[in-house]
Order: structure tokens, then sequence, then C-alpha cells
């Protein structure tokens, strides 16, 4: 109801400024239903600026309004629609700079975008808008003006490799098909984007649907199928959406169907949802899944080319891939190889995502460099963090670190560092973030969605994963990385030992380490107590796990260095026993009880300063006693019934005494 008064009123505020407004709750407006004069609000694809949404582009300005609010829609109206104005207050920006345009903004304005070129730009659910922009006309070139034969010489002369991990050719993909003697063959376009991360696929299907059907069908035309199927995830209930509307708009033209255009050929796409398993990402479990089956790789050979969807030969390319295919034929094989590198040419859509400052889709040139795609376009690491490290090519995939920052994001230059391009999703990681926890992530995440089918996976998996969380548990022993590198474990190898290789300094925020400290154990029951409080207090601020021995042996034990050499210091300046007659100037005490610290230094006013103090939980301040120029701090624990007991009071005894002999020797 709410929502529907919101509404009610902004159409009654458009109405009174004498503008005609045309909502539509069920349906997206189109261009039939809007007037001329009128107010046309269009849903889009992803703008790709994800940190900045919700986004609002005004046409035909170009600009583009960011973290817009049902609040802005009256100024929005008043000063853009109706005076032509812009609300610079909305728009991006940055070092005190206003970027309007959208082109002008550095997010977008150091990408290439080709394959999302429309994404955000044009009114997804519309053919006409689409056909308005030169949809279709590489289909109807490939159709009426190119052979077969002309089709695949483009595409392998282009040299577009797969763009969902494997970077195979898509014009030998394509020539084994059309080669292949079977009089029915099919074009399957995997849209069942699985890997943590990733939503490149996503963001096609929902933002320029008739381009992927555009790409389906000149396939179709090259290979001579006559049927396509569209596999996407259940998880993309408004791509799937704009699939079917945007095939039943093709119908409706007579572009899909039989006789296209007065021709000879016929071609039909269906769609298909996948129920989320990251396993159907895998060509023949995928073709197994729409066929009715269980989603469950097979053997290869053969390969689908040959015996794919229903045993019949298949093209089997994923979304980017095909959205690539029309503006090749638009433009030739020459233009698209001028872009990138020459074994990797055309551009790579990437989602950035994690700690990094401008989330969202990013198209660049192959050949990149990772750090212009973090720092640059991406604005580098979000609040104080520093880079530590990226996640690329998903669980299959590996982690590039800092040494790595200068490699070219194409097939071959992340080859060469044990890596994989994937299928384009980056999950930046700060210095606070833990690799042992990354890779018992990804560990968990393929042991969960694997087949089972082969042994090292069936197998190897569950060790894997033991493994990991005994490291991360600080039982793995001091040689857990090393016998995880002789041991070539894929995910290890491939998402934490990368990161060993740095300097030592950058290792020891997250390698494992074990500390061994022998205390005296009467001093170790007089201020700490075993297993007491104190114990479990350093546990909790530290993460470090910590167990003391009868003899006195302390054990600290963590998979990040850091906590504990964080937990060392504090046992240290519990365990510190000040001797008789010196001063100690600036050193920090944390009193046993509730970590609180005492800063055991006097001021120029003659008084100890104390920080951090827990008043709340220690009343008396003569827990840390001056006696002149001499500070003693006073450690303390509650015995059983909850009482303070104070220690070492014949310390203190033994310096008032020495003052009171030294005053006495004065006076004499």
């Amino acid at each position: 109801m709410g929502s529907e008064m919101c509404i009610r009123d902004s159409i009654e505020t458009i109405s009174a400024k004498g503008l005609e407004c045309v909502v539509a709750l069920a349906d997206e407006p189109h261009d039939d239903d809007i007037h001329e004069g009128a107010i046309g609000v269009k849903r889009s694809g992803c703008h790709g600026f994800c940190e900045m949404g919700p986004l609002v582009r005004i046409e035909p300005e170009g600009w583009l309004y960011t973290k817009v609010k049902l609040d802005d829609v009256d100024e929005i109206v008043d000063k853009t629609i109706c005076n032509g104005e812009c609300v610079e207050r909305l728009c991006y920006k940055k070092n005190g700079e206003i970027y309007r345009q959208q082109s002008e903004i550095p997010f977008y304005k150091m990408q290439q975008r080709i394959v999302l070129e429309h994404c955000g730009h044009i009114d997804a659910t519309s053919i006409k808008e689409y056909l308005a922009i030169g949809g279709y006309r590489a289909f109807e070139k490939a159709l009426l003006n190119m052979s077969p034969e002309d089709i695949l010489n483009e595409m392998t002369e282009s040299n577009l490799r797969g763009r969902g991990g494997g970077g195979f050719p898509l014009g030998r993909k394509w020539t084994s098909v059309a080669k292949q003697k079977s009089p029915t063959k099919y074009i399957v376009c995997n849209g069942d984007e699985g890997d943590p991360g990733a939503f490149m696929d996503r963001s096609i299907m929902e933002g320029d649907p008739h381009r992927l059907l555009e790409g389906m069908m000149i396939a179709g035309i090259a290979t001579g199928a006559k049927e396509g199927y569209i596999y996407v995830r259940a998880e993309y209930p408004l791509a799937v959406s704009r699939l079917k509307g945007a095939i039943a708009q093709a119908e409706q033209f007579g572009l899909l169907g039989d006789n296209i255009l007065g021709t000879d050929y016929s071609f039909r796409i269906h769609i298909n949802r996948g129920a989320g398993a990251f396993v159907c990402g895998e060509g023949s479990a995928l073709t197994a899944s729409i066929e009715g089956k269980r989603g469950m790789p097979r053997v290869k050979p053969p390969r689908t080319v040959e015996h794919g969807l229903f045993n019949e030969p298949t093209v089997l390319n994923n979304v980017e891939t095909l959205a690539n295919v029309p503006v090749i034929i638009n433009n030739g094989a020459k233009w698209f190889r001028s872009i990138g590198p020459e074994n990797s040419p055309g551009t790579k859509a990437f989602a950035l995502t994690g700690n990094i400052s401008n989330t969202g889709l990013i198209e660049v040139p192959m050949g990149t460099s990772l750090r212009k795609v973090i720092f640059d376009i991406g604005g580098g690491m979000r609040g104080d963090g520093k880079f530590k490290a990226v996640q690329i090519g998903g669980p299959s995939g590996g982690c590039l670190v800092t040494p790595n920052l200068d490699i070219q994001l194409d097939f071959d230059s992340l080859k060469k560092v044990g890596a994989m391009i994937g299928s384009g999703g980056l999950v930046v990681m700060d210095d606070k973030s833990c690799m042992v926890e990354v890779a018992r992530f990804f560990m968990n995440f393929t042991q969960n969605e694997s087949c089972g089918k082969c042994v090292p996976c069936r197998d190897g998996l569950p060790r894997l994963a033991a493994m990991a969380d005994e490291i991360a548990a600080c039982e793995a022993g001091e040689d857990a990385l090393e016998r995880c590198r002789k041991a070539r474990l894929e995910i290890l190898d491939k998402v934490m030992l990368p990161c060993i290789s740095e300097p030592r300094a950058e290792v020891s925020q997250y390698a494992p380490k074990m500390i061994t400290m022998h205390i005296d154990p009467e001093r170790i029951r007089e201020v700490i107590g075993k297993g007491g409080s104190v114990i479990q207090k350093i546990v909790a601020d530290t993460g470090a796990k910590v167990d003391i021995d009868d003899d006195g042996t302390i054990h600290i034990a963590s998979a990040n260095a850091a906590a504990c050499d964080a937990a060392k210091k504090c046992i240290d300046d519990i365990v510190f026993v000040p001797e008789v007659g010196k001063l100690y100037y600036g050193r920090v005490v944390r009193l046993m009880q509730f970590g609180a610290f005492v800063e055991i230094a006097p001021g120029k006013d003659g008084l100890v300063h104390i920080s951090k103090l827990d008043r709340k939980r220690v009343e008396k301040v003569e827990d840390v006693v001056t006696v002149g120029d001499m500070i003693w701090v006073k450690f303390m624990e509650i015995d059983e019934k909850g009482r303070w007991n104070l220690s070492r009071k014949d310390a203190l005894i033994e310096i008032e005494a020495q003052q009171a002999a030294a005053k006495a020797a004065e006076q004499q």
C-alpha cells in the first residue's frame, strides 16, 4: 500500500506540471505505449557501476545519476525533465570534480565496452530499440550475403576464443560441427554462470538478450543447425523472463521460426533452466541436464562437437562468446584482431567484487594489466586496506599477488603463472584477508559441488579440506605448507601457496606460526591461572590458540603469524616482573583481568597516568602504586569466591623500606 501511494503521489506531481506520464506495473513500457511528449521510464540492463547504484541515465543527454532515491524524483522532474538542467548533486564526484556524462566517469572512460555496449543504454525488452541501433543486421548479412563457409572463415580468422574459461578457438569448434554429416545439429548456449563473484553473462542476458539470440542464429547458419538451447541457471529469473520475451518478439518479427526472411532457413530457440548445480557448467553435464537426465559429466572422447545434445553434433559456447559474434560479422575479423594481443584478441568482461572501491562489471581489451583493472578502473582498495591478492578463474583458477600486478590479463599470460582467466570473476582481497580461509572456502565449495566420478576429486578433496582445517586450527605442524606444495594439491597450490612466494614480511601475515614459551610454573599460577579468564581473553582478542602445560610451557599457535606475535606480547606483559629499585618509563603492562592496560609512566604533575583501564571492573586506583618516583604495578587475581587478592605486597613493602632508609640517610 505504501509503494502504491508513493507511485500515485509521483504521478500526480508529474501530471500537475503538464506532463503525460506512462507507468506500467505488470509490464515495462515500450515504444508503442509512450506517446509523443510523454515521459517514458524504462528498465535497462546493468550499467556496470554497481557501487554507485541505483543508477538513472537521462537520454539523450547521457547524464548519469548515482545512488538515486525515491525522494530525488521530484527534483529530477523539476530540473531535468521540465527545465533540462542537470542535478549535479546526483552526479558522480571524485577529487572535487563533478562528472555529468557517463562517458566521462573514469570507471567507464578507461573501458572499451563492445559486448556490454548496449547494456544500460537501451530498453532490454524492446526488439524495436535493438533494431534501431543496428540489431539483427549481422544476422541478415550472414543469411542473405554470406555462405556458411564465409562465416566459418570469418570467425576462424578473427581468432575469437571461448570466454567461458577454456579459451578454445570458436572458429575451430564451429568448423568441426559443420563437417559432421549428421542432418541434425544443435547450438547450445551455456548461461550456467556458477563461479563465485561472476555475473557477466547474467548482465548480457538481462541487458541485451537479442544480441545473444543473434549470435546463436548466426552459429546455426554456419553449422547447419536448426535448433538452439539456452541453459540458464534458475537463480536468474529476470534473465529467463527477458530471454523468453526476446524469443517471442523475434518470432513475431519473422526472425525466428520457419522460412526466416523468406528463405528456406528455419531456426528455433528453447530455454532450459538449471537447478544451480555447479557441475552443470561442464559441457556434457549441461547437455545431459537438458535431456532430462541427471547433470553428470561423461568420459571424453567423444567430444560434444561429435556427440553432444541428444547424441548429435553440438556447438557449445557461453553467453559472452556468442555475444561477440554479431559485431565480428558487422566489422570484420581484421577489426576484431586489432583489439588486444594477437593470440587473445578482443575484449573481456570482468566482474569486480571484494575489497575494492568500485565494485561492478567492466570490459577491457585482452592484455590489460591487472594493476590498471584494480587501481585505475576499480579505484584501488576500499578504506585503508592494502592489496594482498585477487582470486581469478573461479574455483579452478588461482590467486594473483603483488608481484603479479603488472601481468597482462589474457589466456597465455595467466597460464604461465598457473592461473586462468576463467569466466571473468575477480575477487579482490586486502591485507586483512586470510588466504587459508580463502583456500578452505574454495575447497569446501568444490567438495560440495563435485560429481565424485574421479578418484582425485572424490577421495582427494575431503583429505584436502581436512588438511586446510588442520592448518586453520593450528594442528597441522610447521611443515604443512611444504607438504601441500609437494603433494601439488590443486586448490591449495593455486589459492594459498602462490602467496608464499612473496617477501617474508608479506608471508608473515597469513603463514601458520607456532611459538613455545617457558615460564616459571609458580608465576603462571600466580598471574594467569591455567585455563582461566585471562587466557580466554587473550584468545578472544588475538584469535590465537593458547595452551599451558603443567610444567609452565606455553604453546601459542595460529594460521595468522601476526595473531601469534600479539598473543606472545600479551603474555609477556602479564608475566612481567619489575625489578626492585628500577624505574620503568613508558612501559605498557596488561593487567590480568579483562584485558585492562596500565601505562606506568609518571606525568609532569607527579601522578601516574592510566590508559585503557577498565574502571568499571577495577575500581581502585591503588592497583597502580607510586612511591616517589618509583612506579609499581600490583598483579591481581580473583579467588574462587570472586574476591580481589593483591599479590607482591612484599615487594611493595621492600620498596617503601628502601625509600624510608634513603630519606633517613639524607636527614643524617
